[in-house]
């Protein structure tokens, strides 16, 4: 028996005794943090916000082994939020479509979720009005004609079925309860409704593909909600592609037992509160930059050395700075990349690492100044 066919389905029900401290220690941490980010320049909150907006869809589609170029996603969200910032690219259809859903669901928080609204997201996540080499059904709910939709594993011939699906003629009137639901303002906590809601759409999985990210996004939209800013902080994808292997072990314990869940949401705040607990961490080296760029530009970098330390800032940069991969990454001679390497060392913005001859490498300071003023230690 799954989940949605028990007789009390949709009416969830959990033990209030057994979440209410771990939901204190979450809105306390999500107050700490907006609070925080609140003392920070203008300029600072909009580059964590695209960071964490940046991450959260990259992270969301590699939770379904889709993998997006960050740098394009980070493009997309800087064109529509209008951010002047360096070095934009043109992103794919796809990209852009799924960052129009992203948005959408939190910039527009209080917008109420509608039936057409998750269309016009289905649409945007597909654009070809495929998933793969196959046509789907785009911008309306699944029909009878795909098939029953079931989440399966294995080899052909030794499948196991992980889930499966309600029928799709029943979805009108699922989706119809959900929809009321989440637009309704009862009681109960905006964090807790975010589990909820992400338990609740994933598990009518109402589209022919897709259905894992829309429950992300309402799920996130729900968290803007609670947080009442469309500043984004803290990453919930993040964190669930980090811990995908239990996220999916959680879902699939849930939907084959009953509307009783409390332990779905004591997962839900635990992965909450470890991700907000990421964040700090991850605000703390936007500050970091920002501190070590307003030294740089004491002594001006030329073009060749701003492009290294800002490659050297990026997520994706790996090991340390040297000559051969300085000059390969600026275009330059291996004499010019030494000198300008000799320059920045002589302002100590590149530290040398300990060894010498062909070892020797660099990298960027572990604080400018004597220890950084950082809030979110």
């Amino acid at each position: 028996m799954w989940l949605y066919e028990h007789q009390n389905w949709p009416n969830f029900t959990w033990d209030t005794e057994a979440i209410t401290s771990k939901l204190a220690d979450i809105r306390h941490r999500q107050g700490r943090l907006l609070g925080r980010m609140e003392g920070l320049g203008f300029e600072l909150k909009q580059e964590a916000s695209l960071d964490t907006l940046t991450n959260d869809v990259v992270k969301s589609s590699a939770i379904e082994g889709e993998i997006l170029n960050s740098e394009e996603v980070r493009s997309s969200i800087a064109r529509r939020l209008r951010m002047d910032i360096a070095g934009l690219i043109s992103a794919s259809r796809n990209v852009d479509g799924i960052v129009e859903m992203m948005l959408d669901a939190t910039q527009a928080y209080a917008t109420p979720l509608t039936k057409n609204r998750l269309f016009d997201w289905h649409a945007a996540l597909f654009p070809t009005g495929r998933s793969g080499m196959y046509q789907i059904t785009v911008g309306g709910w699944r029909t009878l004609k795909s098939g029953p939709m079931q989440v399966v594993s294995g080899p052909m011939g030794r499948e196991k079925v992980h889930f499966e699906a309600p029928r799709a003629d029943r979805l009108e009137t699922e989706m119809k309860a959900f929809l009321d639901w989440f637009d309704d303002h009862h009681h109960t906590d905006p964090v807790l409704k975010a589990g909820i809601a992400h338990l609740w759409s994933v598990t009518i999985h109402p589209f022919e593909d897709g259905n894992g990210r829309i429950s992300r996004a309402i799920c996130d939209m729900a968290l803007t909600r609670a947080d009442g800013t469309p500043d984004r902080f803290y990453s919930m994808s993040s964190q669930i592609e980090v811990e995908r292997k239990d996220y999916y072990n959680q879902l699939e314990k849930q939907q084959r037992a009953t509307p009783e869940i409390t332990g779905w949401l004591e997962w839900f705040l635990g992965c909450l509160g470890r991700a907000i607990v990421s964040a700090e961490a991850t605000l703390g080296n936007v500050l970091f930059k920002a501190q070590l760029w307003d030294k740089i530009n004491l002594n001006p970098v030329n073009d060749r050395q701003r492009l290294i330390i800002n490659r050297m800032f990026e997520d994706g940069f790996k090991g340390y700075m040297n000559t051969s991969k300085y000059a390969k990454l600026a275009k330059c001679s291996n004499d010019t990349a030494l000198r300008d390497i000799q320059s920045l060392k002589d302002h100590q913005i590149l530290i040398q690492n300990p060894g010498g001859g062909r070892s020797t490498s660099y990298r960027l300071p572990d604080q400018v100044g004597g220890p950084l003023n950082n809030p979110f230690s």
